[in-house]
């Protein structure tokens, strides 16, 4: 039986439980003098996640380890001098083992198909025990609930605990796997770090990780410089930023303040379209129209923009990234209570003062948290640089010159067979740490701003 048809079973089970213990909640309450302590469908409740939980649980931690577990005991079936093998040969070696057992060849080598076969069967015991096990534990634990259901059992207490527990764990689990992500960005970049030095990384003005590659110039004096790659970085997100935060905030006031009802209804939906366009379309946009356009007009005043420029990429993702800033400010103005409105004109106050000095006061924090997700957005998208900004590392303030970012970077140096445990690919881990710690310090200076100029009311 699969994982998935085993889940669907236990789920199958806890309704079963749920409607059982229901039921059975409702008989002992009629035949019994003392009334119950909860109401019929927290047993009902309390008897399902009996049935269903601790099976789950077995069934997920099984199913985690199980694949290491049988590796394991697979090596031991093999002859002694192979088990001495080193830790990344044993490993190629199970996994030989593991795509034969798939092909179902029938092999020359006698000592392979031998352990083959073993494999085969420590599976289907493992997948034999592992049903076994977890639907014997659904039915002890119907059991177990079917027990409870008695008048001095608080099961509405045990079940918001079990659900205030979960919820706990649904948090955990997010924070986390946060901190995970960090370690294990920091780990790698760590081991890069010991080949680059900090100071060349931050400060240096040549990215060139090929070089990583190349005979005597491993870590290479300005080989990898990110200094080229943050600057481009912000200089797209910037000129991005000019687009959507004004248009956005813009639109988000005509639309909670200015526009009709049957105006409103049409347009926001309209707008917030553009989150839904792929981001490869609006590649092929900044590509075919926007970059051309941008090479035609400098031309025409003389100047030289190149054919892939930062102005480009940062108009196109600007008209990307406008949702998220009027959509989001568009909400927080409307949950302004309409009280402060009204105050405000009993004053004598006009509508755009009232908007100026009330609303948008009132609303900074959602605004300002509109437009940290629209930056980070911007500072995380790939597909449009690649297309309209290239992919050199070109150290410039100019918008009509080519640059790169960290992201794209990011995709160059883990694309194709790569060694893992070398320089060129370990900046990757750098350059990831290096746009972490960007995006927090951005998000820091934020919060302390809407901390400092923010309008509280009681």
């Amino acid at each position: 039986m699969s994982f998935s048809v085993t889940v669907i079973v236990l789920f199958a089970l806890l309704l079963l439980g749920y409607f059982v213990g229901r039921k059975r909640s409702i008989y002992v309450s009629k035949n019994n003098t003392k009334p119950l302590h909860s109401l019929p469908q927290y047993y009902g409740y309390l008897v399902a996640l009996w049935s269903c939980l601790p099976a789950l649980l077995v069934l997920l931690v099984w199913t985690a380890l199980n694949s290491s577990v049988i590796s394991s005991m697979t090596i031991s079936y093999f002859p002694e001098q192979v088990q001495q093998l080193s830790k990344d040969d044993l490993s190629l070696l199970v996994n030989e083992i593991i795509n034969l057992s798939e092909s179902k060849e029938v092999l020359q080598d006698s000592m392979k198909q031998a352990v083959v076969s073993k494999y085969l069967h420590l599976v289907e015991l493992s997948q034999q025990l592992k049903v076994g096990v977890v639907f014997i534990l659904a039915f002890v634990g119907m059991f177990i609930g079917f027990r409870l259901i008695k008048p001095h059992t608080r099961a509405r207490n045990l079940v918001e605990k079990l659900v205030r527990w979960t919820m706990v764990a649904c948090a955990s689990i997010a924070v986390l796997t946060t901190i995970g992500i960090v370690f294990s960005v920091v780990f790698e970049a760590h081991q890069f770090f010991k080949s680059v030095s900090i100071s060349e990384f931050v400060f240096g003005a040549h990215w060139s990780p090929q070089g990583a590659i190349r005979e005597g110039q491993v870590g290479g004096s300005g080989s990898f410089g990110a200094l080229p790659l943050f600057v481009g970085t912000l200089l797209i997100s910037f000129i991005a930023l000019l687009i959507a935060v004004p248009l956005g905030l813009m639109s988000a006031i005509y639309l909670s303040e200015y526009a009709t009802d049957k105006f409103r209804a049409f347009a926001k939906p309209m707008l917030e379209i553009l989150a839904g366009i792929p981001t490869v379309v609006y590649g092929f946009f900044a590509a075919l129209t926007v970059a051309p356009f941008i090479r035609d007009m400098g031309e025409s005043l003389g100047l030289q923009p190149a054919s892939e420029s930062a102005l480009a990429a940062g108009i196109v993702m600007g008209v990307m990234i406008i949702p998220f800033v009027s959509s989001l400010s568009d909400d927080i103005i409307c949950a302004v209570p309409q009280a402060m409105r009204d105050g405000s004109y009993a004053m004598g106050a006009t509508k755009s003062e009232t908007i100026r000095q009330v609303i948008i006061p009132a609303a900074l924090p959602g605004i300002v948290g509109g437009v940290l997700l629209a930056a980070s957005r911007a500072i995380g998208e790939t597909m449009i640089v690649v297309m309209a900004a290239g992919l050199f590392a070109n150290l410039t303030l100019n918008p009509l010159q080519a640059v790169t970012t960290v992201t794209v970077q990011i995709v160059t140096l883990l694309t194709g067979d790569q060694e893992f445990d070398s320089p060129k690919t370990l900046a990757a881990f750098a350059l990831g740490l290096g746009l972490f710690l960007t995006t927090l310090l951005l998000n820091t200076i934020s919060l302390y701003m809407v901390r400092k100029y923010r309008e509280q009311y009681e």
